[in-house]
């Protein structure tokens, strides 16, 4: 055993799992699992989700057909965009603005998205190993949490849940608007439609199961029993948190089905499948 006043007899190293103050046995953990699945999948998912958002934000073309505009551009805020008839998009930014409209709103809800405290855990874990799995340490010899930039940004995430909301009533409005025709005459309801509602479904219940939201309900109350319509919407998102990680994976799969669905229609790979 290490005395915790000498170095460790095995790398020298004064921190981690070698310190001097543990046990000076070889390997870094004892797990025989395949514990290097879980952040291995998530990795893959989550940079699968970056490389096709990253493509389709900057491609500038085939987010729009009528009445559907992809939910990674809505609302357009720039005269260059296609669905300046569509929806609560409006020309704020003018001609000067040459790039893909996408580029000016995708930021408040990849922002609220890279804060939010399920896919800290998911991106520490998959991209930077910290720590990769329960009981199996991390390989940085230091360790400063989220005290020190830029990890201390993390802590603009309660704002950009006030974005995310505002965004999400934008893509609800686009969802009822979905159910329209190529004439934007009301009343039809085609697939991309129903792919629109489970969309913005699965956005609201991910956005409202946030800890923040939570906190904001809920948060700074002595007596819930003074608060009852409080203690009582704390209670409903307190259940929706439970399944946090699960609805993050959700609307995230969703937001990428509807843009490339709208993708498809605009490609002209198939007519969208009218029901009504």
């Amino acid at each position: 055993m290490a005395t915790g006043t000498e170095p460790s007899p095995l790398t020298g190293d004064s921190t981690g799992v070698h310190d001097a103050s543990r046990a000076a046995i070889g390997p870094r953990h004892l797990r025989t699992d395949r514990w290097w699945l879980a952040p291995a999948v998530t990795a893959a998912g989550l940079l699968a989700f970056v490389v096709y958002s990253t493509w389709r934000a900057f491609a500038n073309a085939d987010y729009y057909h009528a009445p559907y505009v992809s939910p990674f551009y809505s609302p357009c805020l720039a005269d260059n965009c296609a669905a300046m008839r569509h929806g609560p998009n409006a020309d704020v930014f003018g001609s000067w603005w040459g790039l893909s409209p996408a580029l000016l709103i995708l930021i408040f809800p990849l922002g609220f998205r890279l804060t939010c405290y399920y896919y800290r855990k998911a991106y520490y874990r998959g991209f930077w190993a910290s720590p990769p799995a329960c009981a199996v340490a991390e390989p940085h010899k230091k360790y400063s949490g989220e005290t020190r930039f830029p990890l201390v940004l993390q802590n603009v995430h309660r704002y950009f849940f006030y974005f995310a909301v505002v965004v999400a009533g934008i893509l609800t409005y686009d969802t009822a608007l979905s159910f329209r025709d190529e004439h934007y005459r009301w009343g039809h309801m085609g697939l991309g439609s129903l792919l629109f509602l489970i969309n913005i479904a699965l956005i609201w219940t991910y956005t409202l199961s946030c800890h923040s939201c939570r906190h904001i309900i809920g948060g700074r109350l002595r007596h819930f029993s003074k608060h009852p319509v409080r203690y009582r919407l704390w209670g409903w998102v307190g259940k929706l948190n439970e399944r946090h990680m699960l609805l993050a994976w959700a609307s995230l799969i969703s937001v990428a089905l509807a843009d490339f669905y709208v993708y498809l229609l605009s490609t002209g790979a198939f007519d969208d499948p009218r029901f009504f």
